[in-house]
C-alpha cells in the first residue's frame, strides 16, 4: 500500500489519479467522522462532499509530519466542516448548569458503553441535541479540553462542561433503556 508520503508526492506532482486515491483511501473514515457530528446520512454526505472540496483545495498547503498526519488532517477538516454544518442547520441548545462539576471531573457512575453495540451507540449519540452531541464528540473522540471546545463552538467554557454533563446523563439513560430491554 502506498504511504501517505508517497501519496502526497504524487498529488504535489500533479497526478490527478492521486487525488482519487486520497478520496478512496479516506472517504469511509471521513464519513464515520461526519456521522458522529451529523447523524443523518444524507446530511453527512453533504459534509463529506464539502470536506473533500476543502481538502482538495488546500492539500498544497498541508504540512506532512509523518505517517498518520494526513489522516488526522482529513479528520480535522471533516470535524470542522461538520461543526459548521451543525451551527448552520441545527438549533444549538446552550445550557449552563451551575451545579455541574468541574470540566474534567470524573463521573461517579459513567455509562456502561462497552455493553452497547458500536453502531447502536453511534445512533444514541446522534439522538442527542446538537450542542450536547458536538461537545461530547469533541471531548471524548477528539480529546479536546473544555477551553478549546468553547473556543471552537463560540460558547463559554462552563457551557461546554455543562453540556458534556447533560450529554452523558442522557446517553446513560438511553443505555439503561437498551440494557433493560435486553434483559426481558
Amino acid at each position: 500500500m502506498e504511504t501517505e508520503s508517497e501519496l502526497l508526492d504524487a498529488i504535489h506532482g500533479g497526478n490527478r489519479q492521486a487525488l482519487r486515491r486520497l478520496y478512496d483511501r479516506y472517504s469511509g473514515y471521513a464519513m464515520a467522522v461526519a456521522l458522529r457530528y451529523v447523524p443523518q446520512r444524507d446530511d453527512a454526505r453533504d459534509v463529506l462532499q464539502d470536506s473533500f472540496v476543502k481538502i482538495f483545495g488546500s492539500i498544497a498547503g498541508f504540512v506532512y509530519r509523518g505517517e498518520g498526519s494526513l489522516r488526522a488532517w482529513v479528520a480535522r477538516v471533516v470535524t470542522n466542516t461538520a461543526i459548521d454544518w451543525v451551527k448552520a442547520h441545527e438549533r444549538m441548545l446552550t445550557v449552563v448548569d451551575q451545579t455541574a462539576g468541574l470540566p474534567d471531573e470524573a463521573e461517579e457512575d459513567p455509562p456502561d458503553v462497552e455493553t452497547v453495540p458500536p453502531d447502536l451507540l453511534n445512533r444514541m449519540i446522534g439522538r442527542l441535541p446538537a450542542g450536547y452531541r458536538l461537545v461530547l464528540n469533541l471531548y471524548v473522540f477528539d480529546q479536546l479540553p473544555h477551553r478549546e471546545i468553547a473556543r471552537r463552538l463560540g460558547i463559554r467554557e462552563a457551557s461546554s462542561a455543562s453540556q458534556l454533563s447533560h450529554a452523558k446523563r442522557l446517553l446513560k439513560e438511553m443505555i439503561q433503556v437498551y440494557l433493560d430491554s435486553q434483559r426481558k
